[in-house]
């Protein structure tokens, strides 16, 4: 492990520094742990030692804000909570609202993990917002996609394949956004039963009411669901009553939220745990029943996008083997969708099959990109596993 004075040295403040410092490192053996505001430090798969540690933390300027054209250009350590106050003063927003750890998760970091939150539902996530992006090659260059080119990596959208690369290829300094307007009016409407099938009935009805909603969420705690739909806009009463009225058809006990932000808040939280381990469940919305009875069974929580099939599963604290079991089983229960394991144990990430890739072919796919952009492995070693070639 390096020194914590060697640690502090890699934290770049232009492009070019950061891409040979990334060059030395990776010269010099052993790996680079790239990271952001260090949110998301214990996803993945243990990384192999010895490692250094390089941060984007000092590349936190916002280079243009084009408010016209509803784009902006950062650098991949400005922080999500001080970008989004300082395009509130222009009525505009970054559309991606995952956890920020009190405020410290930076653009980068969100973009390198695929993080999002409820706006998922109509916005996407961070590669559906992603203009252009400038990343280091381990080799010391840079590469950009999108607008003037430094150096042109043919055949990749950039953007799209380092969003969610999680630092494996290199770290991302810099990006162009999409913005979107802030909604003048909002509207929220819970509805609650503690049957999952009526749950999952109302929420595939949702999505294909005709109410173009921000986010369409999922609940699932203490033996009780909850059904969350965010209208926007002139019509956001009208189309809330709507909403409500179709919650009641199908038998959920509905109401119009009061403390709204409070309860988005919750759904936005729900994705991390202090305790066990959140396991995210990438399914289909027509699932959604099932995935929210096998919660039930294992007295577990849930949040989720309704209509994206992607959930967040809270397992309860135990011990490693029991807890490794309890995944094990949801696997089991829930295939074949996968189910990935996040916040677990430290003692848990270095022998666990954290991902839970099914497929030899999306392995060797995974290799072979590594191998054209990191060839030596240095960066992230080891976070998605050792992929067969």
């Amino acid at each position: 492990m390096a020194s914590t004075d060697a640690l502090r040295e890699l934290a770049p403040e232009s492009y070019p520094e950061a891409a040979e410092m990334l060059r030395q490192a990776a010269d010099g053996g052993g790996g680079v742990q790239i990271h952001g505001g260090g949110t998301k430090l214990g996803w993945g798969r243990a990384l192999r030692e010895p490692f250094r540690r390089l941060s984007t933390g000092r590349l936190d300027r916002v280079i243009e804000h084009n408010q016209g054209d509803f784009t902006a250009i950062v650098q991949a350590g400005v922080r999500l909570d001080e970008l989004q106050q300082r395009l509130r003063a222009s009525g505009q927003r970054v559309s991606l609202d995952p956890p920020t750890g009190d405020g410290r998760a930076t653009i980068g970091g969100i973009a390198a993990t695929a993080d999002a939150g409820p706006l998922r539902h109509r916005y996407g996530t961070p590669r559906d917002l992603i203009l252009g992006i400038t990343v280091a090659l381990p080799d010391g260059t840079l590469a950009k996609s999108g607008g003037k080119v430094i150096k042109n990596v043919a055949g990749y959208d950039l953007g799209k394949l380092y969003a969610g690369s999680f630092g494996t290829l290199g770290p991302i300094l810099q990006v162009a956004l999409r913005l979107h307007p802030l909604p003048a009016e909002t509207a929220t409407v819970v509805g609650r039963s503690d049957d999952p099938g009526r749950i999952a009935e109302a929420a595939l009805g949702l999505a294909r009411a005709p109410l173009e909603p921000e986010a369409l969420d999922v609940r699932w705690a203490e033996g009780e669901g909850a059904l969350l739909i965010r209208v926007t806009g002139s019509a956001a009463e009208r189309l809330a009553a709507r909403a409500e009225a179709l919650m009641g058809e199908r038998g959920l006990r509905t109401e119009v939220a009061d403390e709204a932000a409070a309860a988005w808040a919750a759904q936005r939280d729900g994705q991390r745990a202090a305790d066990g381990a959140v396991v995210r469940v990438s399914s289909t919305a027509s699932r959604l029943a099932e995935v929210v009875e096998a919660v039930r069974e294992r007295d577990a929580s849930l949040v989720g996008r309704a209509a994206a099939g992607v959930s967040w599963i809270t397992l309860p604290g135990a011990d490693d083997e029991r807890l490794a079991a309890e995944v094990e089983a949801l696997r089991r229960r829930l295939a074949p969708a996968q189910c990935a394991v996040f916040d677990m144990p430290e003692s848990l990430r270095g022998g666990f099959d954290v991902w839970g890739f099914d497929s030899p072919g999306e392995q060797r796919l995974m290799a072979a990109i590594k191998e054209r952009f990191d060839p030596g492995r240095r960066c992230n070693p080891g976070l998605f596993g050792d992929p067969v070639g």
